[in-house]
């Protein structure tokens, strides 16, 4: 029963993020304020050393963690001003995560552009430290998931890695743009 239902969940997960990828080739640049719903992806993330790739949506329930990587609600979309937050889980995709280094590249592909940003730091803390969650004043990008990596059960603390935005490019050059031509 446990194994099929392991199986489940990873097959869910790798068609949704399948789905939901080519999807991203024809969104379209917004105009103005973007309001987000619940469980609408947002865009993908790339960490190229760690070949990581996943899709991100809004929102950190646990049917949406299960899916995809969370974008928290409260903190701005990528290209806002301040603090962008993203969640995942250890065991599934940020599990790459455990090697990422100080220097690494993240980029993350929207509609409304394409944002990179170079890691900063890395720390571990306790789940209800919300100073992770805070305002920033540049452009930044806060990355979080469960820690230690390999724990069995909830873990005890969080894994954060904060970047900062290197450089923005319109969203001329965004996903919309390397749609197929008809």
């Amino acid at each position: 029963m446990g194994l099929g239902y392991a199986t489940y969940v990873i097959v869910d997960a790798n068609t949704y993020q399948a789905v939901e990828e080519s999807k991203l080739s024809f969104m379209r640049p917004t105009q103005g304020p973007r309001v987000v719903a619940l469980g609408e992806v947002i865009g993908e993330m790339q960490i190229p050393r760690l070949g990581l790739k996943v899709v991100f949506v809004q929102g950190d329930s646990l049917r949406i963690l299960r899916r995809a990587v969370g974008h928290i609600s409260e903190t701005p979309l990528p290209g806002e001003p301040g603090n962008v937050v993203l969640t995942g889980h250890r065991d599934s995709f940020f599990r790459p995560l455990r090697n990422i280094q100080s220097g690494d590249a993240i980029a993350l592909k929207t509609s409304d552009g394409d944002f990179q940003y170079q890691v900063e730091s890395t720390s571990v803390v306790s789940p209800d430290d919300m100073q992770v969650l805070q305002p920033s004043r540049e452009p930044t990008l806060t990355l979080i998931t469960c820690f230690p990596f390999y724990y069995v059960g909830p873990a005890p603390k969080r894994f954060v890695i904060r970047a900062r935005q290197m450089e923005a490019s319109p969203a001329q050059s965004s996903i919309a743009e390397i749609a197929p031509r008809l």
